[in-house]
């Protein structure tokens, strides 16, 4: 009898995953996109708004896949993950946070669509952050795998 082998979200690149899942999300119309989409910046250091129009898709998924690798994140650390460099003109450049606004926006969408869960902090329970749920983890862990062949 052969051995089957599972894949996960972690057995393939990064790149590729998101793609996928975030191509998987705009077929089957899950997420709500806002008025505010094509207007809005990604962050304090930005000085335009995104010039693809699937943004919203491909940030939502790559927040999910960051969420699977890394459970109990919150909107504070997501921030300083999505963030990067501002430009400050002659000034040196420093660092600039992601918006929370947007990150909210596709983790209420996932919580929405059953596929990441989140703990309150006046709860009796220890974990604090966003934990991808079994059905998240199923869906995520399919799409890998349609990667993988």
């Amino acid at each position: 009898m052969e051995a089957v082998k599972v894949s996960t979200v972690k057995d393939v690149p990064a790149a590729a995953f998101i793609a996928e899942y975030a191509q998987y999300l705009k077929k089957t119309d899950k997420l709500e996109i806002p008025a505010w989409a094509d207007l809005v910046k990604t962050g304090k250091g930005r000085i335009l708004a995104p010039y693809d129009s699937d943004w919203l898709y491909v940030r939502t998924a790559a927040l999910a896949r960051k969420i699977y690798l890394r459970p109990g994140l919150g909107v504070s650390a997501l921030k300083t993950i999505y963030g990067g460099s501002q430009d400050n003109g002659t000034r040196p450049d420093h660092f600039a946070t992601a918006s929370g606004k947007i990150i909210r926006y596709c983790l209420k969408q996932l919580q929405k669509l059953g596929l990441v869960q989140s703990f309150e902090k006046g709860s009796s329970e220890e974990k604090k952050g966003r934990w991808v749920t079994k059905m998240g983890q199923i869906e995520l862990n399919s799409i890998a795998r349609q990667i993988k062949q």
